[in-house]
């Protein structure tokens, strides 16, 4: 903030563009925008705003740009590395898009639709399945996250091995600048070779380069079948095996590969309410592998025949082929449920990396013995999307131990992990982003000139450095 504004003039401003009560200083109101989810940030902030449209949005941010007042850009307050979350010193204006809600286009011929930022993901898909169309990104908080916070942090989950991350769903973006002008790329456009291609700049960017406010996001047919089967395994290698026989029968029908192991399992059906084992003995291993067809019949059979095949090379142990939608959804249930759970099992050290496909059964098995080796008894409940090389190596307390004392040993597990990501070329944030947690690891882990260049866009862009301070950078 300016040494010549004050926090009164600056509210006041604010509420004649996006109006009074829409400008909120109240902290114990605001209080759940203050932390993110896992608790490991908490700030406080001049106030909350909330603007309705990309011409309120443009002026509070060309205003706060004037003031030097620093803008907090949040979603759906759903992200894991704190980018959403103010610092502490109460001076920041938290910017809120939620209000910006508009699907403001569908163009099911073009395969596209318009949204505005503040759009969950959840109304996004309903929007496209309205239209007869997919819009296949899929998180387990799409009912909370918004469209906006997906591509500021380039989101993936669980469909990314057939349709790729948040990046590859966008066509084009309308921005907000630091000074408050608009780039309107909004393009559904699928060949656009005039120039650089500037929407890349802001999706992952968190908030630091400029404002998503709306974008044009890629649909897809809508699929007409699908099959589900949970698999029991011995091991991730042969998960690994499982994934190429998919492949030889189902090709780009491949639409989601899960690594599940048993402990997490386990943490899964001790915890949450309507889940059951769908095998009648137990697996070291299992996998949720869901294949999808614009035909409207075959997918079953290709499905045992993916099975078969696995079967006879000795590749599965077990299975389960969905027979109904609720069977279909209880499946998944598991799956989405092992975030959750794990906090219910005390303290959990989390780690979202991304290894080459092909190296993640070494990657597991290596990092598990590392873990384990300094701190006995861990217990290391790693999953994820193994058919694109994203693994959440998480670590959750021996039993009977101190919460405290093992979360206090949070920066040494990352150290061990991180460093066999290195030594498997991998990355150390997959699909969650840099925010603050795992800003001062960039800096360890990013080649050198990369991060120079990182630094000359945000100089350029936001000379001020009003957006998202202290965020990624």
């Amino acid at each position: 903030m300016s040494e010549t504004s004050q926090p009164k003039d600056v509210l006041s401003s604010l509420a004649a563009i996006v109006g009074a009560a829409h400008v909120v200083s109240d902290l114990d109101v605001i209080a759940g925008h203050l932390v993110e989810p896992r608790g490991l940030y908490r700030g406080k902030a001049l106030a909350l705003i909330r603007p309705a449209s990309t011409q309120e949005t443009a002026r509070a941010v060309a205003l706060c740009n004037d003031l030097r007042v620093p803008l907090v850009p949040q979603g759906g307050n759903t992200g894991l590395v704190g980018g959403q979350t103010p610092d502490s010193s109460g001076g920041e204006v938290i910017l809120s898009l939620q209000r910006m809600n508009r699907v403001r286009e569908i163009d099911a011929s073009a395969n596209a639709m318009i949204v505005e930022a503040g759009v969950t993901l959840a109304n996004a898909q309903t929007a496209a399945q309205e239209a007869d169309r997919l819009f296949p990104l899929s998180l387990a908080s799409e009912g909370t996250c918004t469209i906006g916070g997906n591509l500021s942090t380039n989101a993936g989950g669980v469909a990314v091995i057939a349709y790729g991350n948040a990046r590859d769903l966008v066509m084009g973006l309308e921005v907000v600048l630091a000074d408050g002008r608009v780039m309107n790329g909004l393009s559904k456009l699928r060949k656009d070779n005039t120039g650089y291609d500037l929407k890349n700049l802001f999706i992952g960017a968190e908030g630091t380069l400029g404002i998503i406010t709306a974008a044009a996001l890629k649909l897809f047919p809508n699929p007409r079948s699908r099959a589900t089967a949970f698999i029991g395994i011995a091991n991730p290698v042969k998960a690994l095996q499982l994934l190429n026989i998919a492949r030889q029968f189902a090709g780009a029908g491949v639409t989601s590969f899960e690594l599940i192991p048993r402990i997490g399992l386990d943490f899964v059906l001790a915890h949450a309410n309507g889940s059951r084992d769908p095998l009648g003995s137990n697996h070291a291993w299992y996998a949720l592998v869901e294949i999808s067809s614009q035909m409207a019949a075959g997918i079953d059979e290709t499905m045992s025949s993916i099975l078969e095949a696995a079967l006879e090379q000795g590749v599965i142990e077990d299975a389960s082929i969905a027979a109904s939608h609720a069977q279909r959804e209880a499946f998944w249930l598991l799956r989405e449920s092992l975030s959750e759970v794990q906090g219910l099992e005390g303290g959990s050290i989390k780690h979202d990396v991304s290894i080459p496909i092909g190296a993640a059964p070494d990657f597991l098995a290596r990092a598990r013995e590392a873990v384990e080796a300094f701190m006995p008894g861990a217990r290391v409940v790693a999953f994820g999307h193994l058919g694109d090389g994203n693994i959440h190596f998480n670590v959750s307390q021996p039993l009977g131990a101190d919460k405290a004392a093992f979360l206090a040993q949070w920066n040494a597990v990352n150290v061990i992990v991180h460093d066999i990501v290195a030594q498997f070329h991998g990355s150390i944030s997959a699909e969650h982003g840099i925010g603050q947690l795992k800003r001062e690891l960039l800096k360890k882990t990013k080649d050198p000139v990369a991060l120079d260049v990182m630094r000359a866009l945000k100089s350029t862009l936001d000379p001020k450095g009003i957006l998202n301070p202290g965020k990624v950078l």
